[in-house]
């Protein structure tokens, strides 16, 4: 098979980057991974060359070219559809995907309140209207999916549905927006996870500033 390459952002900060990412590494799919910085006022101009919206992540497959972060895993999770980037039950399957639509489409004021950045120390901040109500309906898929499926991720093993929150993760934690114990726990889950941890250590290596994901 044709080698598949996915193209990300700063990985201290690239929640976009980190969704497909880390469904793809957890999941055991082979692809090699490349760095481009947002490290220019207006974006970094290598984009144009790789990305029709200008952005990142996108994923070379030969010819083919796949953007947007969950795009990326759907299309993944149809080249290697034993991989278990979704879970096998069908009605699960819906739900996994209704979660992860809800993440891509949703949860703007902790968005833009809480930037997604690994090196940032804990420390909580004054969060704006419409923060604490995307925390709470957060923490209700959270615990509703660990119940139904027993945890320690939402649907039992890591799929892509816990990829896709995997930077509300981070988020929660470095701006101290939980005590809950169940959140927590999942927390733990994700974090401990060896893909994970493999994206954390090259995070923390990076040198580039972002002013404005540095809340």
């Amino acid at each position: 098979m044709t080698q598949l390459t996915l193209y990300v952002g700063n990985k201290n900060y690239s929640s976009w980057s980190l969704r497909p990412w880390l469904a793809l590494e957890a999941c055991g799919i082979p692809f090699q991974d490349v760095v481009i910085p947002f490290d220019f006022p207006a974006g970094n101009p290598k984009f144009k060359d790789i990305s029709p919206t200008v952005q990142v992540p996108v994923l070379h497959h030969g010819d083919v070219r796949v953007w947007q972060s969950l795009a990326i895993i759907e299309y993944a999770a149809e080249l290697f559809p034993d991989a278990g980037l979704w879970p096998k039950d069908p009605a699960e399957r819906a739900v996994a995907r209704a979660y992860s639509m809800e993440m891509l489409s949703g949860f703007r004021a902790l968005r833009g309140a809480c930037p997604m950045n690994i090196r940032r120390e804990k420390r909580a901040i004054a969060l704006p209207d419409g923060v604490t109500g995307d925390v709470e309906r957060i923490e209700t898929i959270w615990r509703e999916a660990v119940a139904r499926s027993g945890g320690p991720f939402l649907f039992g093993s890591f799929t892509a549905a816990d990829a896709m929150f995997a930077p509300v993760v981070n988020r929660f934690e470095i701006y101290d927006l939980t005590r809950n114990p169940g959140s927590l726990a999942y927390m733990d889950a994700v974090k401990t996870h060896p893909a994970f941890r493999k994206w954390q250590e090259a995070a923390l290596q990076e040198t580039w500033i972002v002013p404005e994901d540095e809340a």
